[in-house]
């Protein structure tokens, strides 16, 4: 009766072991395979950066005036909303 109890005990052990061991490797691929995509995530980050970075290079090459213009034009919108947003802040402050 004691050895069919104790083969019973090592026969749980080894079952709850291999269990563990596969649960384990099954982690170990996981954090394995984000890693991977992390760094083909990254990857592919930096090649469209440094294509944005090449075309826009171009871009400014081929049209310079063009570019210099919708320059202006972004900062004087800038600037329009700053004050604006500035102003309405001076306003408020005054009515409280």
């Amino acid at each position: 009766m004691e050895q069919s109890v104790f083969e019973h005990v090592g026969q749980q052990i080894d079952d709850s072991t291999h269990k563990a061991t596969r649960a384990a490797s099954a982690v170990a691929d996981a954090v394995e395979d984000s890693v991977s995509a992390a760094r083909r995530a990254a990857r592919d980050g930096a090649d469209a950066a440094s294509e944005l970075l090449y075309n826009t290079k171009r871009r400014l090459q081929r049209h310079p005036l063009e570019t210099v213009a919708l320059t202006f034009a972004a900062g004087i919108a800038a600037g329009a909303a700053i004050g604006w947003i500035i102003k309405r802040g001076n306003l408020r402050q005054r009515s409280e």
